[in-house]
């Protein structure tokens, strides 16, 4: 059975492009009679707003998609530290006290993420007294992995390339875990068959399919929609102030017509397609 998802982060209403993803993964599952589901991704901190669940579910419900849901994020913190702690054990995390000025600045490339941890506190060692996050030593790694795979709808076979975005953080100085374990963790235990989400991710998943192999893990397809984006060529989002799904909502817009119309690529003045 295919089993989608949509996993919004409830720090910001949704906006079109949110509608885009959340449409592709329900109309992928309810073609061959699977299962959608609905994961909301609350562990971003203070940014986190409780109400805005009960908000997106309105607006799915008034896109006229149905779904599953399944437990939220908050719920699962247990997992993910016992996630991290197998990591550690194993010699794959080392502790990482740098702030972003320190890795802008020494940086030596950009990766899809922004500036490539040049990896001071790797080699170092932490600064005492500084708070932590937790990096994958992508290097160890892959010695333990070997070569690796992964399968897109879109851009088909891969070859993991965990490389391109360096040592991740894998667990935040101020949060449990990253959008990079708690994503894995969260569709391996969901059980996501194909994991549907916008191109700007489409790196990303070179860490999860790494990650899949550390773990032990399932490993899912992928189908990496394109983005819509503005008129200056720039991805939708929430904070670049995107019209929102609940405003369109709350004037009386037909929601059910605006899904139509996203699914026929007919956007709004100033929304286009980009798959960059």
């Amino acid at each position: 059975m295919i089993v989608t998802r949509f996993a919004p982060s409830p720090n910001g209403s949704l906006h079109l492009g949110h509608a885009c993803s959340a449409i592709t993964a329900h109309d992928l599952a309810r073609a061959a009679d699977g299962r959608f589901l609905l994961r909301i991704e609350d562990i971003d901190g203070a940014r986190s707003r409780a109400e805005l669940a009960q908000e997106f579910r309105d607006d799915l419900r008034w896109l006229g998609l149905t779904w599953d849901e399944v437990p939220q994020q908050s719920s699962r913190l247990a997992r993910y530290g016992e996630a991290a702690e197998f990591l550690r054990g194993e010699g794959l995390l080392y502790p990482c006290s740098c702030t972003r000025a320190q890795i802008a600045e020494e940086a030596q490339s950009i990766g899809p993420e922004g500036p490539v941890y040049g990896g001071r506190c790797r080699v170092h060692g932490p600064q005492a007294g500084q708070p932590l996050a937790w990096r994958l030593d992508v290097a160890k790694a892959l010695e333990r992995t070997g070569a690796l795979a992964w399968h897109d709808a879109l851009a088909g076979e891969q070859q993991a390339r965990p490389d391109l975005l360096g040592d991740v953080v894998l667990v935040r100085k101020e949060e449990p875990a990253s959008y990079h374990l708690a994503a894995t963790l969260d569709d391996a235990a969901d059980g996501v068959t194909v994991v549907t989400r916008g191109t700007d991710l489409f790196t990303a998943t070179h860490i999860h399919r790494v990650l899949q192999a550390l773990l032990g893990l399932p490993v899912p397809r992928w189908h990496h929609h394109a983005l819509l984006v503005d008129d200056d060529g720039k991805k939708l989002a929430k904070r670049r102030g995107s019209p929102s799904l609940a405003d369109r909502r709350r004037v009386g817009e037909d929601g059910a017509l605006l899904a139509a119309q996203l699914r026929l690529h007919r956007f709004p003045a100033g929304i286009s397609l980009s798959s960059a």
